[in-house]
């Protein structure tokens, strides 16, 4: 009768144990291939491809001229006012909410931030136009009280108008992004820097501030991909007005195409997903930044 030998025992265990922690993620990678990998491969294949099944750039030429370069310059533009904007609101608030003395108001700003944040499509465009609209709600006081804000350049309708709309989800996004980062800042950091001197802005100058940034350009960058990405409240909001890219990619999938242009669409699409990779790129390199101080 044979027995192992002591050091091959643990060699087993650790190699189960990596078997079954790989075995633990095959549904979640069947889960990527299918709703990611395939769909993402077959856009980019349509982007290259004629309408005869011949390869060919002229859908990507398209796609980044005339109308649809315009798209993207605008899209982009909303993307960085929608995120920044709100990014640096929303950590102004998860500060403030994290230094208060009150559990029960951080209970109800983490709840109330969850629920906001996953809050945006066609119900969110309703709730503004019913308020901010032409003849919203609030419009109508003010309209009362002596004041027509759409006499003094506000539209609900246009680019500034739906950079609001997009803040209503942003900023409560970026305080869910933003708190564990700041909970992480360690009490006793700060009693260092006050033993040595230190006033709170320098605090925040040398310490505090160089550890929380690389998170907030992270939640930053969130926020960035999430905006480029938003459809449904753009759409129902100005009925495709503005020449937004996800708006157009949506047009082309109603139908709305030009004979030979029909995969136009897809090119879009992929540069969409260039746009947004090389955001996650850059929000990947930051956080493996600060998970060095945040552990």
């Amino acid at each position: 009768m044979t027995t192992a030998a002591p050091e091959q025992v643990p060699s087993r265990r650790r190699a189960r144990q990596a078997f079954a922690a790989a075995a633990g993620l095959v549904p979640f990678g069947i889960y990527t291939v299918l709703f990611l990998g395939v769909p993402v491969v077959a856009v980019v294949v349509s982007a290259f491809r004629s309408p005869s099944g011949g390869w060919t750039l002229h859908n990507v030429w398209i796609a980044s001229h005339g109308i649809y370069a315009h798209g993207f310059v605008m899209t982009i533009e909303m993307a960085l006012l929608t995120s920044v904007g709100p990014g640096i609101a929303g950590l102004v608030v998860a500060h403030a909410v994290l230094t208060s003395r009150g559990r029960i108001l951080r209970r109800v700003v983490s709840t109330a931030s969850g629920v906001f944040a996953q809050f945006g499509g066609v119900p969110l465009a309703f709730l503004f136009i019913a308020t901010l609209g032409s003849t919203g709600l609030l419009t109508g006081w003010l309209k009362a009280a002596g004041f027509d804000p759409y006499d003094h350049g506000f539209d609900l309708y246009t680019f500034f108008g739906v950079s609001i709309v997009y803040t209503y989800f942003q900023l409560p996004l970026m305080v869910l992004i933003i708190t564990p980062a700041l909970e992480g800042l360690r009490p006793a950091w700060r009693e260092a820097a006050s033993g040595l001197g230190a006033r709170s802005w320098e605090y925040w100058r040398y310490v505090g501030g160089p550890v929380l940034l690389p998170s907030f350009l992270g939640g930053v960058l969130l926020l960035f991909g999430s905006a480029l990405s938003a459809y449904a409240t753009a759409q129902a909001l100005t009925s495709g007005s503005i020449p937004l890219t996800a708006i157009q990619i949506g047009s082309f999938l109603n139908g709305n195409v030009i004979p030979g242009e029909q995969n136009v669409g897809k090119a879009l699409g992929v540069g969409l997903i260039l746009v947004i990779g090389v955001a996650m790129v850059f929000y990947s390199m930051l956080q493996k930044r600060a998970s060095r101080w945040l552990q």
